[in-house]
């Protein structure tokens, strides 16, 4: 009998959190670190927003509470989704967790068995893909394309559905890529999935990053097309678009106020509940006028990064980069960069075990973060199945201007350095992460 059980060999993890290892490294050697890895808005919570959480604890509303959340919070999301959403929502159908992560789980394991199916984008967020096979479901990847601006259609769709499909999830504004699906792509995709699937089917939609639009787009949900609503599970929360990241505020909608009772009972299960002092200061970012204030000030000057850094990129020879439409990312495909550095060649000079535990652009990430301080995300960060061939890194403008600056100017140096690389491969840090 092993110490360890079977399942956890499935589980995956989220790499923007274990890249902090290598970077401690760095920065303990006297290095500079500009960090595009971590997926977290650079700004503070909103004062308004603080002072309602401290108000709440200093007034002693720190005990236990709902598992569901308090019902004032709930019904704050409740009125936020049938006001943005266009659907009848009520406060029982809304359960309040610990971050918006905690649904992902918490679907797959209400609603999904052993050899069920479950369709999710990749490139996406890499828990979708650690959660489907700690379940034991089926991953069946759908791949998405930079010529297509990481957006994709009914007819890519169609043809992953099986009758053993149980849940497909949706990510648009999408991380890593930015991607935002269009109303008239969601509608296609709502009309596939009513002619082809079971009712029992459900839609994930993770729309955590609703508020980060760019070019005046406005957020459209899978949710507000006719057939939806009774599918569709709902999950967002406080951390991207309202800057509150550590505060662990997320929530999902649920089709039922039965299955909306399972997410509960799961609440208590692991996290008893929310505390209710922030989740009053939640109820309050969707509330108070201030917050949208707030918002609408970080969502410019994201886009101001944006419209600086996807230039800037694509100025560097062997890179190539689409313009996001949302989220605060950008995926430049780095295949280019990884041909003149000669990077393919000592891949393939790889040993068999070391080549399954890394990819081109996973040695390019390496390079620019121990040779040139810059810490980025590479393509199988986010989902390995069907990564195959695909170079790309991630690169978070939740930083300053000036950050993002200097680190362009560095991968830009970096780009030409094929000496450098050679060098990085065969010396000790080259030798320890390539081994």
């Amino acid at each position: 009998m092993a110490l360890i059980a079977h399942r956890m060999s499935r589980l995956g993890t989220e790499n923007a959190f274990k890249l902090g290892d290598d970077i401690q490294r760095c920065v303990d050697r006297g290095m500079d670190v500009i960090r595009f890895n971590l997926g977290a808005p650079d700004f503070r919570s909103a004062p308004h927003l603080n002072r309602i959480a401290w108000e709440a604890l200093d007034a002693g509303r720190s005990s236990y509470c709902d598992p569901a959340g308090i019902l004032s919070f709930r019904t704050a999301i409740a009125d936020h989704v049938t006001r943005t959403r266009g659907v009848d929502v009520t406060p029982g159908r809304v359960v309040v967790t610990p971050g918006a992560k905690p649904p992902i789980g918490y679907t797959l394991q209400t609603y999904v068995d052993p050899g069920d199916e479950v369709v999710y984008p990749t490139p996406g967020f890499p828990i979708y893909e650690s959660w489907v096979r700690f379940a034991g479901a089926v991953p069946v990847p759908l791949r998405l394309s930079d010529e297509r601006d990481f957006a994709f259609t009914a007819n890519d769709l169609a043809p992953l559905i099986t009758p053993r499909t149980k849940v497909i999830i949706l990510c648009s504004p999408s991380n890593p890529t930015g991607g935002v699906l269009s109303r008239d792509e969601l509608a296609g995709i709502a009309g596939v999935i009513r002619d082809r699937c079971r009712p029992d089917v459900r839609i994930y939609a993770d729309e955590i990053y609703e508020h980060i639009l760019f070019d005046g787009l406005r957020h459209e949900s899978i949710m507000s097309h006719p057939g939806m609503p009774e599918r569709t599970v709902l999950a967002s929360g406080h951390s991207k678009g309202f800057a509150m990241t550590g505060w662990r505020l997320g929530w999902a909608v649920l089709p039922t106020e039965e299955e909306a009772g399972i997410f509960k009972q799961i609440n208590i299960n692991i996290v008893s509940c929310v505390p209710p002092f922030l989740q009053e200061a939640g109820q309050a970012a969707y509330e108070d006028p201030a917050s949208a204030v707030e918002v609408e000030g970080m969502v410019r000057e994201f886009e101001k990064r944006r419209n600086w850094i996807v230039p800037a990129l694509n100025s560097i020879t062997g890179l190539r980069c689409r313009t996001p439409k949302g989220a605060f990312y950008v995926f430049p495909d780095v295949s280019g960069v990884c041909r003149r550095l000669g990077i393919y060649r000592a891949y393939r000079e790889l040993a068999e075990s070391a080549r399954g535990r890394t990819t081109p652009a996973g040695m390019l990430q390496m390079f620019l973060l121990y040779r040139y301080g810059v810490a980025s995300m590479d393509r199988a960060s986010f989902g390995r199945i069907g990564a195959e061939g695909q170079d790309f890194l991630r690169l978070s403008i939740a930083n300053s201007i000036d950050d993002i600056r200097r680190g362009v100017s560095r991968i830009a140096e970096a780009a030409d350095d094929r000496a450098g690389f050679a060098d990085f491969v065969a010396g000790d840090d080259g030798r320890e992460l390539f081994a």
